[in-house]
């Protein structure tokens, strides 16, 4: 049977990882990451990353490429991956697709091309913003792709809005992708009761803190952690950052990092669930192997 590439996703917390490695003992496959996070070496307890002892065996990609500095991509990771989905393909097994960064799915898995960069543009535009101020950008944006101005991107993305337009003459928003599959695919998507994976969440930190967060982000900040504008930024490395500057209490940062992971988890949920061709299921289904096996059997 010629299966498509198999993509699990869904919010954080749901047992993607879980389910992923079960998948792939079942189908012959191998796991191809797409948590933008975990492609960054030392980031661990508060990525969630499996351990090598965890992962059933199975052969993962896309796994600590990066150092904390670098700034991740998501044009060079769709390259990446799909290069990685024709080596396993090659060696007759099944390319199973793992993770929660959205457009980071959809770039391996759709037809997207990528809005042109240049890093002078991002400067001169960062330094605008720091002298005149976010508003006036935002102002300018949404004259010229008042799209892209409606969805109150944060600065970051505000500053490569404007920087698309400036390269390319056409918005940002002309670049979204569409939903038409690169190559044959059948995403899977795990989901909980809002409740129980606020609970699940809240426990999930809880745990990242006992196993050595802090001192995670300690010795990550000794190898650059605050010169990385993604690392830096990410959930609870930003948080605990500020525990060692002192600037804010173990127990804090944890709360904050809870309430950013659920927000978080959220905007998961909006993102993934826009896209009809998801099949959804509720990862504490006792018969969950059996049905999503099934179903990528139908396709």
């Amino acid at each position: 049977m010629n299966l498509p590439v198999i993509a699990v996703l869904g919010p954080t917390g749901t047992g993607k990882s879980d389910l992923s490695i079960a998948l792939a003992q079942e189908l012959g496959g191998e796991i191809v990451n797409a948590d933008a996070l975990q492609f960054y070496r030392g980031m661990d307890i508060g990525t969630a990353k499996l351990p090598v002892a965890e992962r059933g065996g199975i052969p993962h990609h896309l796994l600590d490429i990066m150092d904390v500095r670098q700034e991740a991509s998501v044009a060079r990771f769709q390259a990446e991956a799909r290069q990685v989905f024709d080596e396993i393909r090659g060696r007759g097994l099944v390319p199973i697709l793992v993770g929660g960064s959205g457009l980071y799915v959809r770039a391996a898995l759709d037809e997207i091309d990528f809005p042109p960069t240049d890093p002078a543009v991002r400067r001169r535009l960062e330094a605008e913003a720091a002298e005149a101020g976010i508003g006036a950008l935002a102002a300018r944006l949404a004259v010229v792709d008042p799209e892209s101005a409606a969805r109150n991107l944060d600065d970051r993305r505000l500053i490569r809005a404007l920087e698309v337009h400036e390269i390319s003459g056409k918005p940002f928003s002309s670049f979204m992708p569409q939903r038409k599959y690169h190559a044959p695919a059948t995403q899977i998507g795990l989901n909980l009761d809002r409740a129980v994976l606020h609970e699940r969440l809240a426990a999930r930190v809880g745990m990242m803190v006992d196993l050595g967060l802090l001192e995670e982000v300690r010795r990550l900040d000794g190898q650059g952690l605050r010169e990385g504008k993604t690392a830096s930024r990410a959930i609870g490395y930003a948080q605990f950052l500020a525990v060692l500057d002192g600037t804010m209490s173990v127990k804090d940062a944890t709360e904050k990092t809870v309430i950013a992971t659920r927000q978080f988890a959220r905007r998961q949920v909006t993102w993934f669930g826009a896209d009809d061709r998801v099949n959804w299921f509720d990862p504490t289904d006792k018969t969950l192997v059996p049905q999503v096996l099934a179903r990528i059997r139908e396709s």
